[in-house]
């Protein structure tokens, strides 16, 4: 009994010990716990003044716009057409006498070619002759008569009648003669025909008959004349260059050059002529410009490249036709705006050589050429000419990396005193 007074009376006392043992014990812990939310703290504070590393930057090459005046200059394959070109057939049936050039040879306007075999129609020519005179004769001899019989018809020895049978005879021997004469010249057309003359000249191609060989009238072909000075060359043009060639053309005709393969050489000349119709199929209008070809380089169906100035954009914005980008959503480039990479669309109106002339940016833009292909929209960039090394999260080279490791290599307590 009296154990168990103890109990009661010390219990307070138990208790009491054992909330001041818990509360010690819980005090050593927050104690232990402050200096870790205050390292937390400082490490938080660290974090915001160490600056984070940008993306990595790509070094480009950025050329500018430029505003100025751009010629449209078509390129396009023609071919060398010859002014005239005559396949000499001969106009009569007859037997070839004697050939007079040479296969290649150049000949003149006017130039005998062939001789054909030209009896028959010497005699025919003869016969007309002989028949004139006859004619003749008979006129004369009529006329006579006429003049015996106006002497009769006044002194009353003829009729009226047949004084006048008398002029008739007269005219019809007159009439007779100039069927003659008009006989003799159709018989000398006919003897022209054997002399056989270039009609124009150029260089003779090749001779398909000798002496001896029958030919037969406007079936045979003897030889072709070329004229080769001046040539022609053949070539299109697009359908909405029309209106400018056409302008050209009333001015004089517009400049063309023609360019030879393997070096054969480069021609000037103008345009002469514009086809009268578009061909639906191409949707190309044929014309046609004339060169002159005194030392005969440009042969007829020879292949060249064509060169002609059509017209000339104004104030346009040309850029290196490198800088633009073909996509399946349309034609862009990319433009420096502030250090980073702009998408910018735009439109090809013109294009050659190196140049494109484009509209959807303005003169003075910094377009990208090289390195284009890493490039996304938003991407900090450097331009190669300006000495950027694009060292990806390093700021500016070797130096920005070195300051970012001295501020993690300072000493904690160092650390807190930033503010």
């Amino acid at each position: 009994m009296q154990s168990l007074q103890s109990f009661i009376k010390s219990t307070p006392t138990f208790v009491a010990a054992s909330i001041l043992l818990l509360l010690a014990a819980c005090g050593a812990k927050t104690e232990g716990a402050a200096p870790s939310t205050e390292a937390s703290s400082k490490a938080a504070a660290v974090g915001q003044a160490t600056p984070a590393p940008s993306g990595p930057r790509v070094t480009v090459s950025l050329e500018k716009a430029q505003k100025r005046d751009m010629a449209v200059v078509l390129k396009a394959t023609g071919t060398v057409t010859s002014l005239a070109s005559v396949d000499v057939r001969a106009q009569v049936s007859s037997t070839i006498s004697k050939v007079h050039i040479r296969e290649g040879q150049f000949v003149k306007a006017g130039e005998l070619l062939f001789t054909l075999d030209d009896r028959s129609d010497e005699a025919n020519v003869a016969k007309a002759r002989a028949q004139l005179a006859k004619d003749m004769a008979s006129l004369a001899d009529a006329r006579r008569q006429f003049a015996r019989a106006l002497q009769l018809f006044a002194q009353n020895f003829i009729s009226q009648g047949a004084l006048d049978t008398s002029q008739a005879q007269v005219d019809a021997q007159a009439a007779a003669v100039a069927a003659d004469q008009a006989a003799i010249d159709v018989a000398r057309v006919a003897l022209s025909y054997s002399r056989v003359v270039a009609k124009t000249a150029g260089r003779a191609g090749a001779i398909t008959v000798a002496a001896g060989s029958a030919v037969q009238a406007n079936v045979t072909s003897l030889v072709t004349i070329t004229q080769l000075d001046p040539i022609a060359v053949a070539y299109s043009l697009p359908q909405r260059n029309l209106p400018d060639a056409l302008a050209a053309l009333k001015d004089g005709g517009a400049p063309v050059s023609a360019t030879l393969a393997n070096a054969g050489g480069k021609f000037n000349g103008r345009l002469t002529f514009v086809d009268n119709a578009v061909d639906a199929s191409s949707g190309a209008v044929k014309v046609k410009a004339t060169f002159a070809n005194k030392e005969g380089l440009l042969w007829p169906g020879a292949f060249l490249e064509v060169t002609q100035t059509v017209g000339t954009l104004k104030d346009a914005v040309v850029i290196p036709q490198a800088a633009v980008i073909q996509t399946a959503r349309g034609t862009i480039v990319y433009v420096d705006e502030d250090g980073k990479a702009a998408l910018k669309p735009v439109k090809v109106e013109f294009s050659q050589g190196g140049d494109a002339a484009v509209t959807g940016i303005k003169a003075g833009d910094m377009v990208v050429m090289d390195g284009k292909q890493n490039l996304k929209p938003g991407a900090s960039i450097a331009d190669r000419k300006k000495g950027g090394d694009g060292a990806g999260g390093e700021g500016l080279g070797d130096k920005g990396g070195k300051g970012q490791d001295k501020s993690a290599d300072k000493p904690a307590d160092k650390i807190q005193d930033k503010p």
